[in-house]
């Protein structure tokens, strides 16, 4: 049974669609509809961390690498192959990957199967570093070759150059699959740790992506990843839209860039409440009771026979394949791949604070939370920066502190975050929308 909103709930709705409604009214239904979509895939992000908190206490700060694996997905799903980089070394990267996981797995084999004692110390280590020789020998010429070829238009293998819209569930399965290998290593740590655990390997992702051109094109960035909507320039040349457009009293070039944006704004909103309902229908099943019941006393839960480490795993994984569905979105969204911009405070931070805002453990709430932060963390800068005009309109134009206040602006961000985590702490510790 899906529990349905409460009057709260659909009145904290009903103000985000105001303010919403507000922006294209006051400001341009371009912008409107841009935090709507940027709210949406917010939203879908938060549904994923609420699933590992507020479901299972698991404290996940590597919710970037995890949204970086989907931006990937979308490279290596919607992109199209680059025949060059394939004939110079693609089947060679290929061959030295496949080296690589055989060491790992012939290294954990005789882990295993050799009796304790020195002799399972130096054969491991002889398993490794022997594999290790192979794959930088295999690797390095071919990884030099691809990236020779061509590198200020491409310089890596590209990818399958199938339809985008395939990239989504691809990038929550390479999510998913990283969460596994993460959770098989790092969900024994205590909470703390484990938050730590996870925001240096989201680090090592992004390092990654950052520094293999062969596989993403670095920090030289992906541009025209393949969209599911219509360009603009085709629709502005287009005679029968541009005809429709001036039926409605819109230039051709306002009317496609606010029709792609809803498209846009369709294609994600399903996704979200297909997510929303199956996390509703995960929340009220036995499961989902079970989860509540391992975060709120493992060991209780572990003494009535759960395994409380496999549940914990099954929660890191399907929250983690959730972020990854929602980086590979909003990489579609963008139009281009640029891990330079994968931050900490956009991808952990902020989807936690929309988390908190909404209230942990009630999946509404993560969605109005990524709603609510989304759109101040849009709004306040303009926001700002037109109060700080106001205050100091009586110094001169060229008043050094005047200058400098309103060369501030961008901090108020950062300020609006901070007292929204203290009035929450202060006057509504469980969310607008408290776990029922």
């Amino acid at each position: 049974m899906i529990a349905t909103p409460s009057p709260r709930a659909l009145g904290l709705l009903a103000l985000v669609v105001v303010l919403v409604l507000g922006t294209g009214f006051l400001q341009s239904w371009n912008s409107a509809l841009l935090i709507v979509n940027m709210g949406l895939v917010s939203a879908i992000m938060a549904l994923g961390v609420n699933l590992q908190w507020g479901f299972a206490g698991l404290i996940n700060f590597g919710v970037m690498g995890f949204v970086a694996l989907g931006a990937l997905a979308a490279v290596l799903v919607g992109m199209e192959p680059v025949p060059e980089a394939w004939a110079a070394g693609g089947p060679r990267i290929l061959l030295a990957l496949v080296a690589g996981a055989g060491t790992i797995a012939l290294a954990i084999l005789v882990q295993n199967r050799t009796p304790p004692g020195r002799l399972r110390g130096f054969a491991t280590l002889a398993v490794i570093v022997a594999g290790f020789v192979i794959y930088r020998t295999i690797f390095d010429p071919a990884k030099q070759a691809v990236e020779a070829v061509n590198p200020a238009v491409t310089g890596y293998l590209g990818g399958l150059g199938l339809p985008i819209l395939l990239a989504w569930p691809a990038g929550g399965f390479l999510a998913a699959g990283a969460a596994w290998v993460i959770g098989k290593t790092a969900l024994g740590l205590r909470s703390d740790y484990l938050a730590i655990a996870t925001l240096g390997i989201s680090e090592i992702v992004i390092a990654i992506l950052k520094n293999e051109d062969w596989l993403a094109r670095g920090v030289k960035n992906v541009i025209g990843i393949p969209r599911p909507v219509p360009n603009e320039i085709d629709l502005q040349r287009d005679p029968e839209f541009v005809e429709r457009a001036l039926g409605f009293g819109l230039d051709p070039v306002t009317a496609s860039t606010v029709y792609v944006k809803l498209e846009y704004a369709l294609l994600f909103a399903a996704v979200l409440v297909v997510l929303l309902v199956l996390a509703q229908l995960a929340l009220n099943s036995p499961w989902g009771r079970m989860m509540r019941a391992i975060r709120d006393n493992e060991t209780a839960a572990s003494a009535m026979g759960k395994d409380v480490k496999r549940r914990h795993l099954q929660i890191f994984i399907l929250g983690s394949a959730i972020c990854g569905i929602a980086g590979a979105m909003m990489t579609t969204l963008d139009g281009q791949l640029t891990p330079g911009s994968y931050q900490p405070l956009r991808f952990t931070f902020l989807i936690w604070v929309m988390v908190i805002l909404g209230g942990s453990g009630n999946n509404f709430g993560a969605v109005l939370g990524g709603f609510i932060v989304w759109f101040l963390w849009v709004q306040v800068e303009p926001l700002g920066q037109g109060l700080i005009s106001i205050v100091t309109s009586g110094m001169g134009e060229a008043s050094p502190i005047r200058q400098h206040l309103l060369d501030s602006a961008p901090q108020m961000r950062l300020l609006t975050m901070g007292v929204i985590l203290l009035l929450v702490m202060r006057f509504s510790p469980r969310g607008l929308l408290p776990e029922r």
